[in-house]
């Protein structure tokens, strides 16, 4: 399964994009913005492609085993990435909630003026985390790239 993030508007505090699992539009996400210098927790990863994998482990993945009993295996795990650990696909509206992981999310408010936000983060995560973690119990290997902003100048 091929997992795209096109990065579609970089504000002061947060990147927001949209997010293609098989070429089809699935939800929108919100990132911590773009660093020259990396700041641990508050600096999105680079663009690339990097594999996911589910995580048992970590203080993550015992909140939502207990918030989502009916379907929790494990938290979709980016992995090697460089200069990066513990990025996850996860629930959240702002980048106050990422500490650099990927949030999904139903809608997105620009974040050209304003601090950018995503909404109904819940209801797109349980709509595209059985997908995804269908492929993984398949055998299927999962990958995300993430695409950086078209600059048309």
């Amino acid at each position: 399964m091929d997992l795209t993030v096109l990065r579609y508007s970089s504000g002061a505090d947060s990147t927001l994009g949209l997010l293609y699992m098989d070429r089809k539009f699935a939800c929108y996400t919100l990132e911590d913005e773009h660093r020259e210098k990396k700041v641990y927790g508050e600096t999105r990863i680079p663009a690339g492609r990097y594999r996911v994998v589910l995580r048992t482990v970590g203080s993550h993945h015992e909140r939502y085993k207990q918030k989502f009993p009916e379907f929790h295996k494990g938290m979709l795990h980016i992995t090697n990435v460089p200069n990066f650990t513990d990025i996850l696909i996860h629930i959240g509206n702002t980048d106050d909630d990422t500490a650099g992981c990927l949030l999904v999310g139903e809608s997105s408010y620009s974040n050209v003026n304003q601090p950018g936000r995503i909404n109904s983060s819940t209801v797109a995560y349980k709509r595209i985390y059985p997908i995804i973690v269908s492929a993984l119990e398949k055998g299927d290997e999962v990958w995300i790239s993430y695409l950086d902003e078209v600059n048309f100048e």
